[in-house]
């Protein structure tokens, strides 16, 4: 029987770097949930439809595939209508679209059986916002892992700029906070920790600590 872990949190907490290094070091599946609303967040800006309008993402939704696939590494990949876009979907205009077609309920039912099928199938660590409350309610681990803002956009902003892009920490701040907001309090499935989870603040913890906690948990409770 195949064994899922639910890893919930805010924008730049470091779900996905700390989740991947996680599932590598217990041989588990990592899947990035969050790579697949900016999927569609990314058609959505290709096709100049504005993520406030849900009738028209509803829409769009019927003439687009969105897949996830694992590379030689078995690292996460994620195709739009065969494209692999795993990374033209990190930028920041990518991230705030994502953010707000997440809110948008035909988004996420469209979505739901693609995330469920996967962790049937496999041993998995799944991140995303509402894993552990609407995802995988069943989930065996459930986990929120949180920061300060300021701490998340530091390290957020550090990422960008590793990557040769041109960001300002204000900027970034902004984006978290905002993401945060929209996160909280969209009317489907709003971030919150899931019932019984272990709840995990990585502000005064680097990475390496962050990741030794985060496999501390699950094995405890696996």
């Amino acid at each position: 029987m195949s064994v899922a872990i639910a890893l919930d949190g805010p924008a730049g907490a470091g779900k996905s770097t700390i989740a991947k290094r996680a599932a590598k070091a217990l041989d588990y599946i990592y899947i990035d949930t969050g790579a697949l609303y900016r999927t569609i967040g990314l058609s959505a800006m290709r096709r100049n439809i504005e993520p406030v309008e849900s009738k028209e993402v509803s829409d769009m939704l019927s003439k687009i595939k969105v897949e996830i696939a694992f590379n030689d590494k078995m690292e996460q990949i994620v195709l739009l209508d065969g494209e692999d876009v795993s990374s033209l979907i990190r930028t920041p205009e990518v991230s705030m679209t994502a953010s707000k077609i997440s809110a948008i309920p035909e988004v996420r039912a469209y979505l739901l059986d693609l995330q469920r099928d996967m962790a049937k199938k496999n041993n998995v660590i799944m991140d995303g916002r509402d894993i552990g409350t609407v995802v995988l309610p069943d989930a065996k681990v459930k986990i929120f892992l949180t920061a300060s803002p300021e701490a998340r956009a530091e390290r957020r902003y550090k990422e960008l700029l590793e990557k040769g892009m041109t960001v300002s920490y204000n900027d970034v701040l902004k984006d978290v906070n905002e993401r945060d907001y929209n996160d909280s309090h969209r009317k489907t499935a709003p971030l919150k920790p899931a019932e019984g989870c272990v709840i995990v603040d990585t502000t005064e913890l680097d990475f390496e600590q962050s990741v030794d906690k985060i496999i501390s948990v699950i094995k405890e409770n696996v």
